[in-house]
């Protein structure tokens, strides 16, 4: 069974589900769990734009963490900043220096030609490294 899991979360509501499963697959096996949060930016020809407020980051990190120690899972968070076309590398590097054995996603699904010009962060991280890949399903808001 997954003794490391790495969560990784973004500011999308996503994260939920990705961090409920987290929880469950640690709650089953006694795992310990990294909750990573990547503060992407974005560059253009002359300038490096934050994407997202330190203060917002920093909250998406400890509600995650608070979400998983509340249920008594053994938890740390860490915050790394990073292009938006490295955060496929951040998570990956993150997994091999917590030596994870799972790494938990939640997917975001694009029309195949934008997926084409911007692959999808799950797809890459699954041909970054050798670490088991988990997409958490998206919840069901319509009910």
């Amino acid at each position: 069974m997954f003794q490391r899991i790495l969560v990784a979360v973004d500011p999308s509501p996503a994260r939920y589900s990705a961090v409920r499963l987290a929880a469950e697959m640690a709650e089953s096996s006694g795992a310990e769990v990294r909750v990573l949060h990547v503060v992407a930016s974005a560059a253009s020809l002359a300038t490096v734009v934050p994407l997202e407020d330190d203060t917002d980051a920093k909250a998406v990190l400890d509600e995650a963490v608070a979400i998983l120690r509340d249920k008594g899972v053994k938890t740390e968070g860490v915050l790394v900043r990073g292009l938006t076309t490295q955060i496929a590398t951040a998570i990956s590097e993150s997994a091999e220096e917590f030596s994870a054995d799972l790494i938990v996603l939640s997917p975001h699904h694009r029309g195949s030609v934008e997926a084409f010009f911007n692959p999808r962060v799950s797809d890459a991280v699954a041909h970054a490294g050798r670490t088991a890949l988990l997409l958490a399903p998206e919840e069901d808001t319509t009910a």
